[in-house]
């Protein structure tokens, strides 16, 4: 017999070229087994295979017709993201920018010039609370929307009721009238196939995906309950300059304000909440919990939060941010269940005795592809559902577990107890008043929430 001198590498691409869906997680590929492993494991699913959405993540999208975006919000994260949709696939451009400030799309135009050749000719670059509706009606295919969040759900809108597809920056909503929003338009997106893919990039990380698939297939058994986390150092703020109007310096500090950020627990810690209702397929029933405010600089928000949630069948799920200097740093989740535990930190599955039955094998991956950055692979699921007409619609259940954050964020300003029914119905809206970008408004109604006064 010949021996086989098929190299590891052309044996992983050739597995990939032939559909194996196995190659990014079910079973063989990605695995390190160091004892301990539950045969009974692979035989019973959590979920059947064809009732959850995997990504396909090639490295680039299949080529095809030419896809026309535009940016809204042209600061430091729309910009990003308007280069990683340019690097997602071949015959992609921009056509139209959008700021509240103009010279914001200058900056990105000169960029675009510069690197890409890309020409955004100056009646293309939009300013004001408008700009949006001006990017939309442009022209272009798809919007690239990264503008502080709570302006997102009248522009998601908007673009639905145009027939202009989206990619839109977590969070999607701040409060339970853009949630109700958001899922209206949702429903219309679906509706006119349109493609709407969110911010939420772990959906789209290589090793998330692989780990999701894992405890698909049985890999943990039943989910019984979690922890997530996002401790971290003080984040970024801007102290106000002369010259700035009260819309600006909030604007410019969005970070730090409530009505724009919706406070960390949803503009930050929603990434880490997400991920406990993307594999668990549940959302929150309640939650209680407690917050403060120590140290931040600016704005009317906490810098930390303790969230115990009930989900809807009843196991629960701690949830823990902080932005604060010199304490413990922690980014990660943890999941456990009825055969074993999974844990973001390096992507490890291991028995109820604490053995290491999978782990996600990085090398192994990076044989096969070279395209590994979230960011950009969230644009090549969005331009290939585009070209294909697939009308992949995320919003919806960015927007579920975006609502479970606020829950545990009015758990902690209020003190009491928030349900899911109370809170998806609720009034709550956080557009003030006076709302203008020029003149002044009223800065005594932004306040640092006092939980058990009833306010």
């Amino acid at each position: 017999m010949k021996e086989n001198n098929v190299s590891r590498r052309t044996f992983l691409k050739t597995s990939v070229a032939a559909g194996a869906v196995g190659v990014v997680g079910t079973g063989g590929l990605f695995t390190s087994c160091t004892g301990g492993g539950n045969k009974d494991n692979a035989n019973r699913p959590l979920r059947e295979p064809g009732t959850y959405y995997v990504p396909e993540l090639p490295d680039l999208t299949p080529d095809g017709r030419e896809i026309k975006a535009g940016i809204i919000g042209c600061g430091g994260r729309g910009s990003g993201a308007a280069f990683n949709f340019l690097n997602a696939a071949n015959n992609v451009t921009i056509t139209a920018l959008g700021d509240a400030y103009l010279p914001n799309a200058d900056r990105l135009a000169d960029r675009l010039a510069a690197d890409r050749g890309i020409i955004v000719p100056p009646e293309k670059r939009f300013s004001g609370l408008d700009a949006y509706k001006q990017v939309i009606d442009s022209g272009v295919d798809v919007i690239i929307e990264a503008v502080p969040p709570f302006f997102r759900p009248e522009i998601f809108r908007y673009a639905v009721e145009k027939g202009v597809h989206s990619f839109l920056e977590k969070p999607i909503c701040v409060d339970a009238v853009g949630y109700r929003t958001v899922i209206a338009a949702a429903r219309q997106a679906q509706a006119k196939r349109l493609s709407v893919v969110t911010g939420t990039q772990r959906h789209h990380q290589r090793p998330y995906v692989a780990s999701f698939q894992q405890i698909m297939n049985g890999a943990i058994g039943e989910i019984t309950g979690g922890v997530v986390y996002w401790n971290q150092a003080q984040l970024w703020f801007r102290e106000r300059q002369a010259g700035w109007s009260d819309f600006e310096w909030m604007v410019r500090d969005w970070v730090n304000w409530k009505w724009l950020s919706g406070d960390h627990i949803v503009e930050q810690h929603h990434h880490n909440i997400d991920v406990f209702c993307w594999f668990s397929g549940l959302r929150a029933a309640s939650a209680v919990g407690n917050g403060s405010r120590h140290r931040r600089v600016t704005g009317d928000q906490y810098d930390n939060f303790s969230i115990d949630f009930t989900m809807e069948n009843g196991i629960h799920l701690h949830s823990m941010c902080r932005q604060i200097n010199g304490c413990a740093n922690n980014v990660s989740e943890f999941i456990q269940g009825t055969k074993g535990s999974w844990t973001s930190n390096g992507h490890v599955i291991r028995d109820l005795e604490g053995n290491e039955i999978w782990r996600y094998d990085d090398a192994a991956a990076r044989e096969i592809y070279t395209q590994h950055d979230p960011y950009t692979l969230e644009h090549v699921d969005l331009i290939s559902s585009i070209r294909a007409n697939r009308g992949l619609e995320q919003a919806t259940e960015t927007a579920i577990s975006n609502l479970v954050a606020i829950m545990g964020r009015e758990a902690a300003y209020t003190g009491q107890e928030i349900t899911w029914d109370a809170m998806s119905a609720s009034p709550q809206d956080f557009t003030p008043k006076d709302l203008n970008i020029n003149g002044r408004m009223d800065m005594s109604t932004f306040v640092v929430p006092v939980p058990g006064t009833g306010g």
